[in-house]
């Protein structure tokens, strides 16, 4: 894949594409900012339950509707009380007209699709490509989920998700929380399909270490490229535990990091809120050193030289399925021109 199809811009746009979270499920109870792709918008539950993603500028007078209120079925802006609906965008009420007035057929802001899933509100700014994953390796299991408190980072969204699923970093990053971990990492077994790429890696017990001192476990790692990864944690008699991580591009080079934590109801190494407290401190570990990278993002587009050791199969192997997912949506949606190859391949 060419590299003018990964630059900055050229991956914003596809990016348009893709279902990110915008908030956590617990907390939209009031209107929320969020910003996704330099996109300013607002999060909200309406009286019926629903979740709803809006543009947050109204188009009257350019007040903030994070700073409005609900009301049925809208969002009233705090200004002068324009009320939009967050299903559909369109103006309901506007307090000024008198009775039987005419709203103008133009007053409506944008609304954009919503899915509550994981405990967090998915939003996507264009017409999606791909599905918003049901990993399958979760259905057969009861769990008790807890989202956890959004990590605001200072790095592009890519470069977070990479950290998540690297297990070369563990012993120097980790030392507190991890323990004394063996910094070789073995031979990894790593499977890339499309945009999605597996791996499992055998975690052995760290003796008064909180993350692992209940057991050995597997750690059975997916990811769903551009922004979604998960582990599911298997203890053999002692059950499973579930980590999700997704990040969000607040703009190019700063993401929020969304992420929570699940217990299958056989799970007897601790309860879903000791897992919380375990990984917060992991993840709190992570935070001064994503903020430190340079670039702050992935250089897909070869921004910046990088080497690669065997430790780093699967990240490379993300890296092949991100650019897979793009050029499936820049093809999808029209954003590149397609060549067709002598033997019917196709490329940017």
């Amino acid at each position: 894949m060419k590299h003018e199809a990964l630059t900055p811009d050229r991956l914003r746009e596809a990016y348009q594409h893709v279902w990110f979270v915008v908030a956590r499920s617990e907390d939209i109870g009031t209107p929320q900012p969020a910003q996704l792709l330099d996109h300013k918008l607002v999060v909200f539950r309406d009286a019926s339950g629903a979740a709803r993603v809006t543009d947050r500028r109204c188009i009257h007078r350019g007040g903030n509707l994070a700073d409005g209120v609900v009301d049925g079925a809208n969002i009233a802006c705090p200004y002068h009380g324009w009320q939009f609906d967050g299903g559909t965008g369109q103006c309901r009420h506007i307090p000024s007209l008198a009775e039987g007035g005419r709203i103008p057929p133009k007053a409506a802001i944008k609304s954009y699709p919503v899915i509550e899933r994981f405990a967090h509100v998915w939003t996507c700014l264009g017409d999606p490509v791909f599905d918003l994953p049901n990993p399958p390796e979760i259905e057969d299991l009861e769990l008790e989920w807890r989202a956890a408190e959004p990590i605001h980072a200072d790095c592009g969204f890519m470069a977070a998700t990479e950290n998540f699923r690297d297990m070369a970093h563990f012993p120097f990053v980790h030392e507190h929380s991890m323990g004394e971990v063996d910094p070789v990492v073995g031979d990894l077994d790593v499977k890339r399909e499309g945009r999605e790429v597996w791996a499992s890696y055998f975690y052995g017990k760290v003796p008064d270490s909180d993350f692992s001192d209940i057991g050995d476990a597997w750690m059975n790692y997916h990811s769903y490229a551009p922004g979604i990864a998960t582990i599911l944690y298997d203890f053999g008699e002692l059950g499973k535990r579930y980590l999700v991580d997704f990040p969000s591009p607040v703009s190019y080079d700063k993401c929020i990091i969304f992420w929570g934590v699940a217990t299958d109801k056989d799970f007897r190494g601790g309860s879903v809120d000791e897992i919380l407290r375990i990984e917060t401190k992991v993840f709190n570990e992570d935070t001064p050193i994503l903020g430190g990278l340079d670039p702050k993002e992935v250089p897909l587009a070869g921004q910046a030289f990088e080497a690669s050791a065997p430790a780093d199969i699967y990240t490379l192997n993300y890296r092949r399925a991100t650019q897979h997912a793009v050029q499936t949506i820049q093809e999808t949606r029209g954003l590149i021109e397609v060549a067709e190859t002598e033997n019917g391949r196709v490329h940017a």
